[in-house]
């Protein structure tokens, strides 16, 4: 195979771009790229040369720049001291976080205080607040406290044992029934309330303590059982005692229906014969329930049997029978002797002996 210069215009006619001097050119252009691709290269890394071979990349000379120094402290400035923060003193500050106190576990904000709360003063009664309880179920309540003492108008107190928990609206409503019923009556009786006995108050249990009940008010801390109040002067008010003056009982009757939506006692079932109930469920109409039978009291002395009928008394047949006047007495006499027989001239041996030997006896029943 031949080739040559004709024959390549001849077939491939390049007329101006393809000519020898054009070649020339294109390829010093083509060069000049080339050294200057590797020039470039020399001062990077190449992303291939994981090995470090290639040409080291030179670095661009450092320059010092100066650095503001911060102005001299005046004379008049406080001294450090008085200028330190919160930290210096080992105390952190309760606005920013710490290590122990991280920012998330931040302490949430604190509820509203409840009317009845701010209502609820120590010149009332002694009854600090306590968390809510959140029990199984509905168990439990918000605004709850701990009743301690009742603060009677004249500055005496009315211990509550055990203390009892209970809410707010309901501690609230003791210390009141308390203060302006229970204290007059206590004055009639000569004397002032020292303490009221409590039977229960707050206790996560159906009604009656019966399994599958409905949550009783106990379980909200909604309802108090009171059995008794002391007096001062030692004397006790049982509430469902029937020794107690009715009267008494009574009047404790008609103050705990009138403020109390739900009292129970003697009378309304078998699981309230020794206490009252208290609470304030809310029911529609607002209807209320007061079940409390105050029985008579018992007698002082009981009756006493009759006396045993003596022996010298005549049968219960002569002695029913009218006595007679003395004429009738003495006719009835005469006729007696003359219906009697005549005793036997010749009474056997047999007779006479069971006669004398037989003992006189009278008819008892």
């Amino acid at each position: 195979m031949s080739f040559s210069l004709p024959d390549f215009r001849r077939k491939w006619s390049c007329r101006g771009y393809m000519s020898a001097g054009a070649a020339m050119v294109t390829a010093a252009l083509g060069l000049s790229l080339v050294l200057a691709e590797r020039a470039e290269a020399r001062k990077s890394t190449s992303p291939l040369d994981i090995f470090g071979i290639a040409a080291p990349r030179p670095r661009h000379a450092v320059h010092s720049a100066r650095i503001p120094l911060p102005r001299p402290r005046p004379e008049e400035a406080p001294k450090a001291s008085d200028e330190a923060p919160p930290e210096a003193d080992g105390k952190p500050s309760p606005d920013k976080p710490s290590a122990d106190k991280p920012a998330e576990a931040a302490a949430p904000p604190q509820k509203p205080v409840s009317v009845c709360r701010l209502a609820l003063t120590e010149e009332i009664a002694i009854a600090p607040s306590i968390p809510d309880i959140r029990g199984p179920g509905a168990c439990g309540g918000e605004d709850l406290v701990r009743l301690e003492a009742v603060v009677l108008p004249d500055k005496r107190k009315v211990a509550v044992k055990p203390a009892a928990i209970l809410r707010c609206t309901m501690a609230s409503a003791i210390a009141d029934w308390l203060r302006k019923d229970m204290a007059p009556l206590a004055t009639s009786l000569g004397s002032t309330i020292g303490e009221l006995d409590n039977f229960d108050s707050f206790e996560c249990r159906g009604r009656n303590r019966v399994v599958g009940a409905l949550l009783s008010e106990h379980g909200k801390a909604n309802a108090l059982d009171v059995r008794g109040i002391k007096l001062a002067n030692g004397q006790s008010i049982g509430l469902t005692d029937r020794s107690m003056s009715r009267d008494v009982r009574e009047r404790v009757l008609h103050s705990v229906c009138t403020r109390f939506s739900t009292v129970l006692g003697p009378g309304s079932d078998w699981y309230h014969e020794d206490h009252i109930h208290l609470d304030l469920a809310q029911r529609r109409n607002d209807y209320r329930i007061c079940q409390w039978n105050v029985w008579d009291p018992l007698p002082q002395v009981a009756p006493l049997l009759p006396a045993e009928r003596p022996e010298e008394a005549p049968p219960r047949e002569v002695a029913a029978k009218p006595e007679a006047k003395p004429e009738e007495k003495d006719g009835a006499d005469d006729e007696a002797v003359e219906k009697s027989p005549a005793p036997a001239e010749n009474p056997g041996p047999g007779a006479g002996k069971s006669q004398q030997h037989k003992p006189a006896t009278k008819k008892r029943r």
